[in-house]
Formats: C-alpha cells, structure tokens, sequence
C-alpha cells in the first residue's frame, strides 16, 4: 500500500511519542537499576568518626574480610617484589618509624573523632600490622587494610629524613584507618551497577563508555582525591603524634613534584591531588598537626 502523502490514517505523533516514551524498555531498565542503585547507596552509609561524614560502605564488607583481602594482596605482592634483609639498617629504620606511628593511633583517633562529636571505632585495634622494605626504583609506600605496610626503597632518596618518610607512611596507615579500601569496593559496586544498566537497557558500547567516563569525573575521580586529603591530614597529625616534624610535609611533596618530572596528569583527571593543592592543604593544617605534636609528643610537651 503506498504512503499518504497528506498523512490521513496515521496516528497521532504525540500520542506516539507518549506510549514510546513509557512503553520503552529501556527506561524502564535504567529506572529500576537507578532505584536499586539509590537503595544500596541510603542503606549502606555510616558515619565516618575520622570526619564526621557518612561514606559509603557495603554492609556485608566486614573488618575481618578486609583483613584477609589486605593479607592476600600483600602475600601476592611479597612473592613478585623482592624485600630487603628485615635486619638491614634501613628495614630497622623503618619498622622502628612504623612502631612510632601505631602507638599513637589511638589517641589520635580518639582525638579527632571527639573533634566530629564521634567515638572512635577501635577497628585497628585488630590489625596484624608488619611492615617490610621493598628494593624498588619506586618512590613510594602502602598500608593494606589490616596493616601489612610496605616501603620502597625509591622512596628513601626523595624522602631524606625520617621525618618525610613519617609523613609517608602516616598517610598510608590513614588510608587504612579510614577504610578507604572498603569504600572503594563499595563504590565499585555502584560502577558495576551502572554498567549493568548499561548494558541491559540496550545502550551501545560507545554510549556506555560515555556515560561511564562522565561518572568517572564528576564522581568516581573526586571521591578518590577526596581520600587522599583525608588520609593527608590523618596522616600528618599521626606523624605530629609520634614526635616526627610535620613541617617536613611541605618540602617533601615539593621534592615528590620535582621527582616527577612534571609528568603528572592534570588533577581533574587523577585520583591524587597535585602537589600543588597538596602543599596549600598541609601547609593549611600545620597549625593543627603542631598542636598535636605539642599534645601527644611526650618529648615537645
């Protein structure tokens, strides 16, 4: 049968549109999964005593299954890397570091839960901690959930001081203490959900990478770089703490910007802050980490 040209016979186009607008399956699929998504999201916040905020993190992620994840990740990683003799001078060194900063994360979670009108959540109290030098090129360091710390060699260089190194590894342990880790597979979480909908709702692979790159900026990287000016400031009044000088803080990512090269990616785009923004951040809560330090540094008091 040919066309009418004239129309005559056709449906209305907005009556159309309406039944094509709620008849399609897929938005009916991206609205249960954004339901479901907001669902999981409410029903696993809970308030972070380190800064007073809810985060998220999925209800069925306990201490003790990050405990193991952290200690298998840090056996994997012990068999791939090559750790330095534990009775070298440098791995005495550290560990000696390591001691100072845990003896003193209990006062000073304590100290900043009080200061969000929280209590402490004593997690840490079950860690096994342990710490090992890594010979590695790397500038670099990492506490798992659960304690297993590591710290490269590379890092030493950059660092000069104990006071730097410190510095380091207090942020490490704060990634730790602030369970950044179970957060992070919360959030993956999400992700996944988001690909799902994705996916099941008929979108195309290339509108599913936009969509999941638009989550990445605006979401995914500002949450990342969020926790690490959380664990900076943990960190620092850790180190504040335990008798090391904060104002070490300053110098040392100005060295960690210099021993990039420059290199590093636009902070919109990263998971870290700049150094940049990291120095007017620490520099910011020297005042605060120097109270700490004349606080619950027996030998400033």
């Amino acid at each position: 049968m040919r066309n009418d040209p004239f129309g005559r016979g056709r449906q209305d186009p907005r009556g159309a549109q309406r039944r094509g607008l709620f008849g399609n399956v897929r938005w009916w699929v991206l609205l249960a999964f954004a339901g479901y998504a907001a669902f999981y999201w409410f029903s696993n916040r809970v308030v972070d005593p380190y800064t007073g905020e809810k985060v998220l993190i999925d209800g069925s992620i306990g201490i003790e299954e990050e405990k193991a994840l952290g200690l298998q990740a840090y056996q994997e990683i012990l068999s791939q890397e090559r750790p330095v003799d534990p009775n070298s001078q440098v791995a005495r060194q550290v560990r000696e570091i390591a001691r100072r900063l845990i003896d003193k994360v209990g006062v000073v979670e304590a100290a900043i839960a009080a200061e969000h009108g929280q209590q402490p959540n004593g997690a840490w109290k079950t860690f096994d901690w342990d710490v090992n030098v890594i010979q590695s090129d790397q500038a670099n360091a990492f506490c798992l959930p659960g304690g297993k710390m590591a710290v490269y060699t590379g890092l030493l260089p950059v660092a000069q001081n104990a006071d730097a190194v410190a510095v380091v590894m207090g942020h490490e342990i704060a990634h730790a203490l602030l369970r950044h880790g179970a957060q992070r597979m919360s959030q993956q979480k999400l992700t996944q959900i988001g690909q799902m909908a994705g996916a099941m709702s008929g979108m195309d692979p290339q509108q599913q990478q936009m969509v999941m790159a638009a989550m990445g900026y605006g979401y995914l990287l500002p949450y990342a770089r969020s926790h690490e000016t959380q664990a900076d400031e943990v960190g620092l009044m850790l180190a504040a703490a335990a008798c090391f000088n904060p104002q070490e803080a300053v110098p040392l990512w100005q060295r960690m910007g210099e021993a990039s090269g420059g290199q590093a990616p636009p902070e919109f785009s990263s998971t870290h802050p700049n150094p940049g923004t990291r120095i007017q951040n620490l520099t910011a809560l020297m005042p605060k980490a120097m109270e700490y330090r004349q606080k619950f540094c027996e030998s400033a008091q």
